[in-house]
């Protein structure tokens, strides 16, 4: 069966995510500690309660990660007393700096290589829920479309996510296959939307999900054998 569409989850699939974020976190406490000391010592649990507070309120920003986060930041600056319309404004400086760092990363050396190759023959999307933005990391050049959940308010495993790559694709889910790390998000949720899954599993973790994935590699280099493989038969 002919593949015309391959879509790819980002963090933890084209790079290690964990360092990341702790590294933005890093910064935007910086910033905090330098900019807005009253709201830099406040601890985790009261930037949780916040966020918690935001979504009880606004429910529907609860895939909409940036904004969300953003929405945190400005309430913390206006309970230690910042005023109107300058909470707003160290938000916005405060969350730059969050997300300047989150773009700061070192993609898989596997990664281009296997996307150049791919782009020889495939259409290439991305379907993240995650607020990492293509451009910012340079990879957009490789890719046909990015859907992030933030953008749709809609975050995988919702198969609508996937309908609305394949419509992006202008595919059937027969011709689709989909690439990423996570179990339930990735896996169940491709496969539920008719996509061929490929779990990337680069540490050998056993699979603890219900249905198997299509196929799982190890490393990103694996991924245009067995497409070809898949393509050819």
């Amino acid at each position: 069966m002919s593949i015309k569409l391959i879509t790819f989850d980002l963090d933890d699939t084209l790079w290690d995510n964990v360092p990341v974020i702790i590294s933005a976190e890093a910064s935007m406490r910086e910033w905090l500690a330098v900019n807005a000391a009253k709201v830099g010592d406040l601890p985790l649990e009261h930037f949780a309660k916040l966020r918690q507070h935001v979504l009880e309120r606004h429910p529907e920003l609860k895939y909409r990660i940036s904004i969300l986060r953003h929405r945190v930041l400005m309430h913390a600056f206006e309970e230690a007393g910042y005023p109107q319309p300058e909470a707003t404004e160290m938000a916005d400086v405060c969350f730059e700096a969050f997300i300047h760092a989150r773009h700061q990363l070192s993609v898989f050396p596997e990664a281009e290589p296997m996307l150049q190759a791919l782009r020889q023959h495939f259409l290439l999307g991305v379907i993240t829920n995650g607020n990492a933005d293509v451009q910012r990391v340079g990879l957009a050049d490789y890719f046909h479309f990015a859907l992030r959940a933030e953008d749709v308010g809609i975050a995988k495993p919702d198969a609508r996510l996937f309908q609305e790559a394949l419509q992006r694709g202008g595919v059937d889910a027969s011709k689709a296959v989909h690439v990423g790390d996570h179990p339930g998000d990735d896996i169940a949720g491709a496969q539920q939307a008719g996509l061929r899954a490929v779990w990337f599993n680069p540490t050998g973790k056993p699979w603890e999900g219900e249905k198997r994935p299509d196929a799982e590699i190890r490393s990103l280099t694996e991924l245009p054998p067995l497409l070809r493989s898949w393509h050819t038969h």
